[in-house]
């Protein structure tokens, strides 16, 4: 298994409080996969270690088997893309123009015609055309989301970053930007690793999930493996029923809280 990204030992903290206590993990190359955990189970605090947001107190980050440590900002925004979780956001500018921004890590004093000319075909792959000339502030919080994965897209890194890429979407946009990303993965072999906290649609699109727990890896592996009654009881405090389709994807249906050690 080639590894994309390999982490070890990582340790991060805001002020005296840990949030990362010694995370270990590895994602192989050309796949999707799911961090899953509950609220303050460092998913976030982890994916801004990587792209170097946060600076960890411990711990190795490698990607390619380089440090990230050893790259400069923007030999690093060559290697990683991030998108920030869905939420409104203001840029000034039309959708083309913030697209054009992913660019920045390979443009000289000027830009080129092939940079124009790879937004403009992001945006065709993205089905943007009918807004590349609007303005980004008046769009919806799905097609403000879908604009800022062709941003990272644009940037040509083999690693992107996705923070809660759903959060705060309609059932359609969540499924919309989900077969997004599931498809960048198949056919452009991109590695893509995001947070997310819906178990049903990281069960439906993920080649691996890593489950979460105190800023550590509680379990990882396929969904059917990782998606059982038994860690989600331990992880999230929740009894659910799990019924694994003819095709090996597990569905999670929660309906009991565990609240001090009983059912109620």
């Amino acid at each position: 298994m080639n590894i994309k990204l390999l982490v070890e030992n990582l340790e991060f903290s805001y002020q005296s409080v840990p949030v990362l206590s010694g995370m270990c993990m590895n994602v192989p190359k050309g796949s999707l996969v799911s961090i899953l955990g509950p609220n303050g189970s460092g998913k976030s605090t982890f994916l801004k270690c990587v792209d170097r947001i946060l600076k960890p107190q411990k711990g190795v980050i490698l990607i390619d088997s380089e440090d990230v440590l050893s790259f400069g900002r923007m030999n690093l925004a060559k290697k990683i893309s991030y998108v920030p979780q869905s939420s409104v956001r203001v840029f000034p500018h039309s959708v083309f123009d913030v697209i054009l921004m992913g660019r920045r890590p390979h443009l000289g004093w000027m830009g080129s015609d092939y940079d124009e000319d790879r937004v403009w075909d992001v945006i065709e792959l993205l089905g943007l055309e009918d807004i590349a000339n609007h303005s980004f502030n008046e769009l919806s919080g799905g097609q403000q989301q879908k604009v800022l994965i062709a941003r990272a897209l644009v940037q040509d890194t083999e690693l992107m970053l996705l923070d809660e890429p759903t959060s705060n979407l309609d059932i359609w946009h969540q499924l919309d930007v989900m077969r997004i990303v599931a498809e960048l993965v198949s056919r452009q072999g991109i590695t893509a690793l995001m947070a997310v906290h819906d178990l049903n649609m990281a069960s439906r699109y993920s080649d691996r999930i890593i489950l979460m727990k105190d800023g550590i890896v509680h379990v990882s592996g396929m969904p059917n493996e990782v998606l059982t009654e038994e860690n989600i009881v331990d992880v999230y405090g929740v009894k659910a029923d799990v019924h694994v389709k003819k095709d090996g994807i597990p569905v999670i249906i929660p309906y009991q809280q565990i609240m001090g050690g009983e059912f109620k």
